[in-house]
């Protein structure tokens, strides 16, 4: 099998549209207090994204134009591998430690503050591909779904860098920067689709 870009483009939008309903799922269980299986919806997210890394990163290497929106794609694959890591390996010993050892609490706050500002940076990243493909989209015809990319594209890019800069409170109980960026990876899926449906 071949892997050309085309199919390397296709096989990222597809683990993109995963990667936002795994997100979904979690988001839906952690927002009703329902019981979350983090170890399986993370440990799932972890191959994803590490698969993505790769197709993007071959699709970066392979493509003649939006080689900035490949390469945010690629890096924030890479990055949401980590923040997925820090949350398989670190979150459990890190809280177990703060329920018995007096002190350790503010150390795992920590933990889960860096894990937030990777997983907003990866947001900020795919929010950036986003506008650069939806004013190609824009280009190529489809106006109303390159200008709903391409303005959901804004909107992560700035709620993601400033719950980057200033803390994932920054935004009180609105999850602006959660939701817009969900938004943003499943936007990024369609136009990658319908960008590449009749390239080589």
């Amino acid at each position: 099998m071949e892997f050309t870009f085309k199919r390397n483009a296709q096989i990222t939008a597809v683990l993109l549209l995963i990667a936002a309903i795994t997100q979904a799922i979690y988001t839906a269980l952690y927002a009703s207090g329902a019981d979350v299986p983090r170890q399986l919806l993370w440990g799932a997210e972890s191959i994803l994204f590490t698969l993505l890394a790769a197709f993007a990163g071959a699709a970066l290497v392979q493509t003649r134009r939006h080689q900035l929106a490949w390469a945010a794609i690629t890096a924030a694959a890479v990055l949401n591998v980590v923040q997925v890591g820090v949350g398989l390996t670190m979150f459990g010993p890190f809280f177990e430690a703060a329920a018995n050892v007096e002190g350790v609490t503010p150390a795992a706050r920590a933990v889960v503050a860096f894990s937030f500002m990777v997983y907003n940076a990866a947001k900020v990243l795919l929010a950036l591909g986003l506008l650069v493909i939806g004013l190609e989209i824009i280009g190529a015809g489809s106006v109303l779904l390159g200008r709903a990319s391409a303005s959901t594209g804004v909107v992560a890019l700035v709620s993601n860098s400033a719950s980057m800069a200033a803390g994932r409170d920054v935004f009180g109980d609105l999850p602006l920067a959660g939701a817009s960026g969900v938004l943003a990876t499943v936007l990024l899926a369609v136009c990658l689709l319908i960008l590449n449906r009749d390239s080589a």
